[in-house]
């Protein structure tokens, strides 16, 4: 089994650490890490050190720092724009699309979205995605953090904007003809992908999309749910892209 990875706000220096917070909780008192075990620590940006437990408290954990490692950031850099979804289906679709490798997740407020972020729970939803991108991350021990858009529901103009900003965009479209596994892909730069919620993309916004620069892809011949349409998209990107 892998070291544990836990984040750190930055990579401590020197030879000894004491891990505490909400991080070395986990680490003592959930995984219950004894002296001797091993783990990683991450600042999130693709720098990492190996640790190994000298001792454990009452939700702190003293370790000693080994070698340290720096992953560059992907490129190309793979970002999804998902549509709202209801329930716990954009937090499911977050949780996997970490697990593959995405790079950025804006959450986007399509026209046929059944839920609408507005306000103060909009605020609470975007960041209960970050909390929930941040504990895949870790799961899947990925040294960079995926981003989580800024805006807690993106509008349609935005992201017609950031379509045509990237070097390829795709939208997922039950009616495409084109296939995403035979799509030209760029060597460098944004690759953006949209994905619909539960009642689709609609015509006016598909006509916009394809006038910033994307193309409509489909995937096969099945319908795929919003919660599971960009963890497929990513997985076939990732193996062309020689990240699998």
């Amino acid at each position: 089994m892998s070291a544990p990875l836990f984040l750190v706000d930055d990579l401590p220096t020197g030879q000894t650490f004491t891990l505490a917070g909400p991080e070395g909780h986990h680490a003592a008192d959930v995984q219950r890490l004894r002296a001797g075990e091993g783990l990683i620590l991450a600042d999130g940006r693709g720098g990492t050190v190996a640790a190994s437990v000298l001792r454990v408290g009452r939700g702190t954990i003293d370790v000693a720092l080994g070698q340290r490692t720096f992953a560059p950031a992907p490129d190309p850099r793979l970002a999804v724009v998902q549509g709202i979804a209801k329930g716990d289906r954009g937090e499911l679709a977050v949780q996997a699309m970490t697990e593959v490798g995405v790079d950025e997740i804006v959450p986007w407020a399509a026209s046929r979205a059944i839920v609408q972020w507005r306000g103060e729970r909009g605020v609470r939803a975007r960041e209960k995605w970050a909390s929930t991108a941040r504990e895949a991350a870790k799961q899947a021990r990925r040294a960079w953090l995926p981003a989580v858009g800024g805006d807690p529901d993106c509008s349609t103009p935005q992201v017609a904007a950031r379509i045509s900003a990237a070097a390829a965009a795709f939208v997922l479209h039950e009616e495409a003809t084109d296939r995403l596994t035979a799509a030209e892909l760029p060597g460098s730069g944004d690759i953006v992908l949209i994905v619909g919620p539960e009642g689709g993309i609609a015509d006016a916004e598909l006509g916009r999309f394809v006038a910033a620069g994307a193309l409509p892809m489909r995937l096969g011949d099945s319908v795929l749910r919003t919660s599971t349409a960009g963890v497929a998209a990513l997985s076939v990107l990732a193996t062309r892209l020689g990240r699998w």
